[in-house]
């Protein structure tokens, strides 16, 4: 079981991690809501939790709760420009089916 990041991603958590200033990494989820039923859910980290599954890729750390973990294991979370936009991009291989507006998945 393994969830990584690209290089792309790491970069970008490692550079606002050192303008906020604190964190050790991000926290990576998955929530019920949306049309497909699963969204993911990201958020910068200072501590780990104890339950926290923990991976570590391009230095830096991904804390994930077990529950999450049987829907994102094998996610890759990239980040990436395209035009004007930018943001994360979750390769997750067991998704099934995305809502038509990209906001929930289903597995």
């Amino acid at each position: 079981m393994a969830v990584t990041l690209t290089e792309a991603a790491a970069r970008h958590v490692n550079r606002y991690l050192a303008k906020r200033g604190k964190g050790i990494g991000v926290r990576l989820g998955v929530k019920t809501t949306g049309c497909s039923g699963l969204a993911y859910k990201l958020e910068y980290v200072d501590d780990t939790a104890p339950e926290d599954v923990v991976f570590e890729t391009h230095g830096v750390k991904l804390l994930i709760d077990p529950k999450s973990l049987a829907y994102i294991d094998g996610t890759e979370l990239d980040f990436v420009r395209e035009g004007l936009n930018e943001g994360f991009r979750f390769n997750n291989p067991n998704e099934r089916d995305r809502c038509g507006c990209g906001e929930s998945f289903r597995v």
